[in-house]
């Protein structure tokens, strides 16, 4: 699990399911189907100013860019 300083949690589960939720009332965001388990917690990053969440899921890195 991964939250962030602008109020947001990533996570995912064996469900196949990688997701965002608002850290302040729970109430879902985002998910995505990656098609299979998300190990390991979710990081952030960013490049030039623009934030990315990268998630890794059955061997394959997911990388998502959040809006600004």
């Amino acid at each position: 699990m991964l939250s962030t300083a602008s109020d947001l949690v990533f996570s995912g589960g064996r469900d196949g399911n990688l997701f965002a939720l608002d850290a302040l009332d729970g109430k879902s965001l985002w998910h995505v189907g990656v098609g299979g388990t998300v190990s390991g917690g979710p990081i952030t990053y960013s490049v030039d100013g623009q934030q990315y969440i990268a998630a890794a899921a059955e061997g394959v890195l997911y990388v998502f860019s959040l809006l600004k």
